[in-house]
């Protein structure tokens, strides 16, 4: 029997935390398909309240605006990113093996996982990959930093920092390779979908061998 996982999120991104009842749950779940198929630009309160057969009010309880409830989404995905790599790692010694791991799960994060069903983490990996950066390159980026909104990426930068750090303890810079694997996984995955003159890779039927070859290959590389 699978246990049920509840990703613990800052409190400013919600009004009501979204996990802990059925609407909530089903707002997560429809607005994870209605932006992965439109994109955020097109999303709106109103299509969501339509696709739950609810109201635009009831969704406003649980999120202030759209890109606060994006927002959420985002940090929900790095927090499972997060978790992924802590629970793969747990009983690995060795630190290049734990790096490797690492990738794999940045990679591989869209498996679905059984035990948390409101949430369709192969969609979210696409959402993440074509809007993640939007949430912060905003103007507001410096106020919401502020309240903590992006500790949860911190906080997975940091994890994969101190595993580039063992790897390699004279290496000067593990905190910019950590967001920069973290960031090449999902640019590379959407250019060689969509704007494949920007990578040497090829994406055919969601094949990730490929990308996880690259990012070790630079890792090999930078860290030997």
């Amino acid at each position: 029997m699978s246990v049920e996982i509840k990703i613990s999120l800052n409190e400013g991104l919600y009004q009501k935390d979204p996990q802990d009842s059925d609407l909530g749950r089903n707002i997560i779940n429809n607005s994870i398909l209605i932006i992965e198929e439109f994109g955020i630009e097109y999303f709106t309160f109103k299509k969501l309240a339509t696709q739950i057969n609810s109201t635009e009010a009831s969704i406003y309880r649980y999120f202030v605006n759209k890109h606060l409830l994006l927002l959420y989404l985002v940090n929900w995905y790095w927090e499972w990113v997060n978790y992924l790599i802590n629970a793969n790692t747990l009983n690995i010694d060795s630190s290049k093996r734990k790096l490797q791991i690492i990738i794999h799960s940045f990679v591989a994060a869209s498996k679905e996982n059984p035990s948390v069903n409101y949430v369709n983490e192969s969609k979210l990996q696409k959402i993440v990959i074509s809007e993640g950066m939007k949430v912060y390159h905003t103007k507001g980026v410096d106020d919401e930093n502020s309240k903590g909104f992006f500790k949860s990426y911190k906080n997975l930068v940091l994890t994969v920092s101190k595993i580039i750090s063992e790897v390699n303890p004279n290496f000067k810079y593990p905190y910019a390779l950590a967001t920069n694997l973290f960031e090449m996984t999902n640019n590379h995955s959407f250019f060689a979908q969509h704007l494949p003159k920007l990578t040497d890779i090829s994406m055919n039927n969601d094949n990730i061998d490929e990308l996880e070859s690259m990012l070790n290959y630079f890792v090999d590389k930078l860290l030997s």
